[in-house]
């Protein structure tokens, strides 16, 4: 007891956040107030040790005892959960041992699906293995989504990750926007009822000790990018309304808000031709302290998209700052205004040092510093952080990419499948013993394994199995740029005389990964039977072929016919390509039950 009664309050457990909050923040200096404004990417070094950092960025140790940072985003990283989590711990007890012990927070962007992104996602290592959230919403169960969630937070948690960077939920109205697989596709209503599980599965009924707190993004809106360009590329900083639509978009965010979710991220693009200025929306104080905060009521966190003030590193090349409309202002002109627009917290910056100067001169009250860094350190106590910032390495090892959730994951990549045609009752293939298979997109071993032939021509085979990517624009003038699916949604036509010379010599069964649309009506014509997926493994494919699971996906988009139909769009309004080949809800089914055999039946 005598213990308890000298600690400072803000270390003591029996008070209310809120007390705690003021203690520590009347404690600490500015330099200690403006690290916590920044949020920013951490590598793991080789066996859990710290980054040493570069010509780009301070080194882990510098970051948290000199600039006094506390928020970071795991990078992407094959350790294996023992190393994740011997690191997290290492890395709390560095933050322990400075003047406030002030705890960390980890955040990761999307984690479990099959893509590695290092500008939007990370594929899922050692954790569960699950389609993408496009597909979580072609299987239409909500009850599936916050069950999701729930098996994320329990790997999060283990791993020390506290904070989600997602959901995604922009409307995905322009079909060749190259974020689609991270969202829930193009109709408002189901994307509301899906985040709504997906955001009460990872912060529970109520946020705190085994809660992770999710960020909702992109606000108000990434999906209307002009001519389906991206706002990562100068190209592509545009946000465009032509349908005059942009209310429609904020049916996610006002289903986030009331969901609960803790944070925000607005996203990079700049409005044209709409009342709002023409500037990167966390720029924008229309949209940040008027829309967001006044109108909508949101009083939690927002913390800008990465890279908005002074730009960034990606695999050892420097990107500019991705300052939409402010590009010809200085760096500390740049945060000046984000603060003013009302945002919380720089995402991928580390420079302290531009808040501090701009409070020194008296650009910056520190009452406004003190605004932002209230909010950040309530989440912290709120997460239990203070309490139990470490880890427990063995449970970690049986809890992140257990039997069972892996199971689930499993069950999910083969639930989402789409079966778009299957002409003659192709599906499920019912093979001799002496079939032979010619396939395309996945090693020969997934077959051997099922005492399955192979062999090197279609003219050989009895049926080929293709899995493919949908059509997309490679795109190679930096390193981030080669991670968005972007341009057309149409095979080149060498691609498609290739596939049409195996169509005409074999029944072909099609697995195109949907990450965003495809304009393949020539697909749909040829091929024996045609499948849309959204992550998952070739034994998932296998599966699904065979009869041993059944697809019960639904488009969660449409397909449109023709690229003319495409451009002929408006960004902003769902729904409205010309005739599409297949509309958004479209699924076929199976019309026998799952035949298990020798494995088990997943459906």
């Amino acid at each position: 007891m005598n213990a308890v009664e000298t600690l400072p309050a803000y270390r003591n457990a029996s008070l209310c956040a809120d007390s705690r909050v003021e203690d520590l923040l009347s404690r600490m200096t500015l330099e200690e107030k403006a690290g916590q404004m920044f949020h920013t990417r951490m590598s793991q070094g080789p066996n859990g040790t710290f980054d040493a950092g570069d010509q780009y960025r301070a080194s882990t140790v510098d970051r948290v005892t000199k600039m006094f940072m506390t928020h970071f985003n795991v990078a992407s990283s094959t350790a294996s959960t023992k190393d994740s989590a011997e690191f997290v711990n290492r890395l709390q007890e560095l933050a322990l041992s400075t003047r406030l012990g002030i705890p960390i927070t980890l955040s990761t962007d999307p984690r479990h699906g099959f893509h590695d992104n290092a500008a939007a996602g990370v594929s899922a290592g050692t954790l569960s293995q699950w389609p993408e959230n496009i597909g979580l919403a072609a299987i239409r169960d909500p009850d599936l989504v916050r069950k999701f969630g729930e098996v994320a937070r329990e790997e999060y948690t283990a791993i020390g990750i506290r904070v989600s960077l997602h959901p995604q939920v922009d409307l995905t109205t322009e079909p060749r926007w190259a974020r689609t697989n991270h969202g829930f596709g193009e109709d408002a209503q189901l994307t509301a009822t899906m985040l709504e599980a997906y955001i009460r599965g990872f912060q529970g009924d109520k946020l705190g000790a085994h809660s992770v707190s999710t960020v909702t993004k992109h606000f108000p809106g990434g999906g209307p990018a002009a001519n389906g360009e991206d706002s990562h590329f100068e190209y592509g900083q545009n946000s465009t309304y032509p349908g005059n639509n942009f209310e429609h978009h904020l049916i996610p965010f006002k289903a986030a808000i009331a969901a609960g979710t803790r944070q925000m991220m607005p996203y990079y693009s700049r409005p044209e031709g709409t009342q709002f200025d023409a500037v990167g929306w966390a720029f924008n104080k229309q949209i940040i302290t008027e829309l967001l905060r006044g109108e909508l009521g949101f009083d939690g966190i927002v913390v800008t998209d990465w890279s908005i003030i002074t730009g960034s590193d990606a695999g050892g090349e420097w990107s500019p700052a991705r300052a939409w409309g402010v590009q010809d202002l200085s760096e500390s002109e740049r945060a000046l205004i984000v603060l003013g627009a009302g945002c919380d917290q720089f995402g991928g910056e580390e420079r302290p040092d531009i808040i501090i100067d701009l409070v020194n001169q008296g650009l910056v009250s520190e009452e406004r510093i003190d605004q932002s860094v209230r909010r950040l350190l309530r989440e912290k106590f709120l997460l239990g952080l203070f309490e139990n910032p470490f880890v427990d390495v063995e449970a970690a090892e049986a809890i992140v990419g257990n039997a069972y959730f892996r199971k689930l994951g499993d069950q999910a990549q083969r639930r989402a499948y789409t079966l778009l045609t299957n002409k003659g009752s192709t599906l499920p293939l019912r093979p001799s013993a002496s079939a032979k298979f010619y396939i395309d997109g996945f090693n020969r071993t997934y077959m051997e394994n099922r005492d399955l032939t192979v062999v090197d021509t279609p003219e050989e085979a009895d049926y080929a199995l293709l899995r493919l990517n949908a059509p997309y624009e490679p795109r190679n003038n930096t390193v981030i740029e080669a991670f968005f699916h972007a341009g057309s949604l149409e095979y080149p036509a060498a691609e498609k005389e290739r596939q049409a010379t195996i169509y005409n010599t074999v029944p072909t069964v099609v697995d195109i990964l949907l990450d965003r649309p495809a304009v393949i009506p020539e697909v749909a014509e040829s091929a024996a039977a045609l499948l849309g997926s959204y992550g998952s493994s070739p034994d998932a494919f296998l599966d699904i072929v065979f009869g041993i699971a059944k697809p019960e996906g639904k488009l969660p988009f449409d397909l449109p016919r023709s690229m003319q139909a495409v451009e002929d769009n408006m960004e902003d309004v769902p729904f409205d390509t010309r005739d599409p080949v297949f509309k958004f809800g479209f699924g076929l089914a199976y019309k026998e039950p799952c035949a298990a055999k020798s494995r088990a039946c997943f459906s």
